[in-house]
């Protein structure tokens, strides 16, 4: 059983490859739905499945189609982006996720723990807190998503880690500080995705380099 909505009529954007761009839209369009009542968590979650598993516009399409026609929601579009502009799909996007779900309370990984290739933190009212410093990394990239609704998402990271952040904030805030030390050449990549709505993301170094 699914909670998706039905398949649309494809539209004539249908057959486009879609890209990161498109899939941050469509997680905004969940969390503004998640904060205002039309989804609940279970929904929401079993959307962003799909959502990063999606590789073209019409498989997109459908998962907010149930959505936009609430004033103030519209339909979500793709990207404006040339025939040369190259799209790469997320890394993973068919392997099972780690879900790390905090509704009104908290989750706390520490120590030696495994971090899979994709991770997704939410905090609804609540907090996330992930220490990675003694952590053991599934692949050399890994990416973790987060969704904060009037909650927080707290990570520590070995000096040394590479990140790239690409995640956004509306009316809330995403923070990343990369200490001093430089990234080690063996060092994994930490890619952060997602979306904090009156909420936050803190991602800071912990005092300990990254040995691998």
């Amino acid at each position: 059983m699914t909670n998706l909505p039905e398949p649309v009529r494809p539209s004539g954007a249908s057959h486009l490859r879609a890209s990161d761009a498109d899939r941050e839209r469509i997680v905004k369009v969940l969390g503004e739905a998640l904060a205002d009542g039309r989804l609940d968590v279970n929904e929401h979650s079993e959307r962003l499945d799909a959502v990063y598993e999606a590789k073209t516009m019409g498989e997109l399409e459908p998962i907010t189609y149930d959505l936009a026609a609430t004033p103030g929601h519209p339909q979500p579009r793709p990207a404006d982006r040339s025939a040369n502009t190259p799209v790469v799909d997320p890394a993973g996007a068919s392997e099972s996720v780690d879900q790390m779900i905090a509704i009104f309370g908290g989750v706390e990984r520490k120590g030696r723990w495994r971090l899979r290739r994709r991770s997704r933190a939410v905090a609804v009212f609540g907090g996330v807190d992930l220490d990675l410093s003694e952590a053991t990394f599934d692949a050399p990239e890994v990416v973790i998503e987060l969704f904060a609704l009037f909650g927080g998402v707290d990570v520590s990271l070995p000096e040394g880690v590479v990140i790239r952040n690409e995640a956004s904030g509306i009316m809330g805030g995403i923070s990343v500080k990369t200490g001093d030390a430089p990234p080690s050449p063996d060092a994994p990549v930490v890619v952060i995705k997602g979306v904090a709505i009156f909420g936050g993301a803190d991602f800071h170094p912990k005092k300990r380099k990254w040995f691998g």
